[in-house]
């Protein structure tokens, strides 16, 4: 990656971290249809279709991660960007293990001290400025603490550090909404075109009397959260497993080629 490559000066890029099974990618479509959204949003143009479609192949054998990352490329001066900008494509593959423990018992999560800036034109996008994420993360080294819950600078739930939220309360799984800032995961559109899950503007303390919470990605599949403590650490609430976290795991996992029942 050259010195002046905008996506390393300025984070002025795309990425997606694509789960690849002996060379076939999940859920591709919507992988690509978000690199395209963000691609249009920042007015950068996308590589062929061919291009990237040759590429998971070349993850080889088994279970890997495709990370495909896609900048600007160099120009421009200073923040104004090049007129006629000539994109630079970056990708690696490396294998990949999921933690099944954690599929089977779940986790314990927390919430994060730091608030997401909110910002829509970005909202929803996957793009290489993370700085955010990189200091939620920052927040706890414990590792028995799978995940960080984060929020927006007005309070309400956006997403965990790196997967998406969903809780089951009244009847109904509920996600948040994503308009004003967070990533939009291909999982979790998946899992909207396909279940009736209700997108919310909620506040944390919804999760107080949900009956089932989870978190889920396209690479590491659904964890249920077993405890949530607050950014002290102190613990908020405790849940069983239960057949909710199930049912929603299995829809999650059949689109992963995960087992679809990991505690049997």
């Amino acid at each position: 990656m050259p010195f002046d490559d905008r996506g390393l000066a300025y984070g002025d890029g795309l990425f997606e971290t694509v789960l690849v099974r002996d060379g076939e990618p999940l859920l591709w479509d919507e992988h690509m249809a978000r690199l395209a959204r963000g691609a249009a949003v920042l007015g950068i143009p996308m590589p062929t279709r061919a291009t990237l479609e040759a590429l998971p192949a070349r993850a080889g054998k088994g279970l890997a991660v495709l990370k495909l990352m896609l900048t600007r490329g160099s120009g421009g001066r200073g923040y104004l960007a090049p007129e006629a900008p000539e994109p630079r494509l970056r990708w690696q593959a490396a294998p990949f293990a999921p933690n099944e423990a954690r599929w089977r018992q779940g986790v314990a999560v927390r919430h994060c001290r730091l608030r997401l800036g909110i910002q829509p034109v970005l909202a929803g996008l996957k793009h290489l400025n993370r700085l955010e994420n990189v200091l939620a993360r920052a927040e706890w080294s414990d590792p028995e603490i799978a995940e960080g819950l984060l929020c927006d600078v007005e309070g309400r739930l956006v997403e965990a550090t790196c997967m998406n939220l969903f809780w089951w309360r009244g009847g109904a799984w509920h996600t948040p909404s994503l308009e004003r800032c967070g990533v939009a995961g291909t999982l979790r559109e998946a899992l909207l075109a396909r279940l009736d899950i209700r997108v919310v503007a909620a506040e944390p303390g919804a999760l107080a009397d949900a009956e089932a919470v989870c978190l889920a990605n396209s690479v590491q599949g659904l964890w249920p959260v077993v405890r949530l403590d607050d950014a002290e650490g102190r613990c908020l609430s405790r849940w069983a497993v239960n057949d909710r976290h199930r049912a929603l795991q299995a829809e999650a996992h059949a689109l992963l080629g995960h087992p679809r029942h990991p505690h049997d």
